[in-house]
């Protein structure tokens, strides 16, 4: 019998969203194999997931996602990482204090663009407090500004709209070094969001790659079947291998589902024992 994956899935702790084991146990009841949990900037929720996938039986990949430096939108993911790894540790406490600084930039844009809406407000959504756009997006929908966390982040907090800051410590080339530190393995992650050109792509996981760059996502929820095709190529042309995954964020992402996306992927378990056979686990 085919066991399926999820190699992009996120617990935001948040008002109407999933702990990391609820995360988890959403995975069992989809019927997964395993899953990769994958916060944003932080490795807060791993050690709960992976207690909870062993519990259950399902396996859990310690991983991260790395928003960097970017003129549009680059995310780099790291899997198998090391979260004792002291450099990790310190380069997520310095992502912290950015990020709070980002915050602080997104509420005076929006309170600017007429929208009355506070940072306290915005923590209130993240009882761990760690804060991010889909949070004010979620304060704009509640109190009625918009229809949908989605409609907030588009309009107003996507790349090049007025209330997104651009702050990040990383760049790409730290990012994927800091993943090789760990013992992990990197891949760039939903690379249509960088909207690079296919050539100006290639060229960047040129570069990527000699930093160490490990692969690309080959599998994604917003993919076509033929962006899928596409990306899954490009990396079979560059000796790249592929992760896969749905970018799973419980009800801050209703319309997609943990393993299956919008209702139709299906991941193979061969991609992630391709990806252990690089780490040789």
């Amino acid at each position: 019998m085919e066991k399926y994956i999820d190699l992009h899935t996120h617990s935001l702790k948040s008002d109407g969203s999933m702990t990391p084991a609820e995360v988890v146990r959403e995975a069992k009841r989809a019927g997964l194999a395993a899953i990769a949990l994958s916060d944003h900037d932080t490795i807060d929720g791993i050690r709960e997931a992976m207690a909870e996938g062993e519990k259950i039986g399902v396996e859990v990949i310690p991983a991260i996602e790395f928003s960097v430096l970017s003129e549009t939108e680059t995310h780099i993911l790291g899997y198998f990482i090391d979260i004792e790894n002291p450099d990790l540790l310190q380069v997520l406490k310095e992502v912290v204090d950015l990020r709070i600084e980002r915050n602080h930039v997104t509420t005076q844009r929006l309170n600017e663009l007429g929208f009355d809406i506070t940072l306290e407000e915005v923590r209130a959504l993240a009882p761990n407090n760690f804060v991010g756009r889909a949070h004010f997006a979620r304060v704009l929908m509640d109190k009625g500004y918009t229809q949908s966390v989605k409609e907030g982040f588009d309009k107003y907090m996507s790349v090049g709209k007025y209330a997104y800051c651009e702050k990040q410590r990383l760049s790409a080339k730290e990012a994927v070094e800091l993943i090789s530190k760990c013992g992990g393995i990197s891949f760039l992650a939903h690379p249509h969001l960088t909207k690079l050109s296919d050539e100006r792509l290639k060229e960047f996981l040129t570069e990527l790659k000699g930093y160490g760059l490990s692969g690309l996502e080959g599998y994604y929820t917003d993919y076509t079947p033929e962006m899928q095709e596409k990306y899954q190529n490009l990396a079979k042309e560059m000796g790249l291998m592929i992760s896969g995954g749905t970018d799973f964020h419980a009800k801050m992402k209703p319309h997609i589902s943990i393993g299956t996306g919008l209702g139709n992927m299906k991941i193979p378990y061969s991609v992630l024992e391709n990806m252990k056979k690089k780490l040789n686990k």
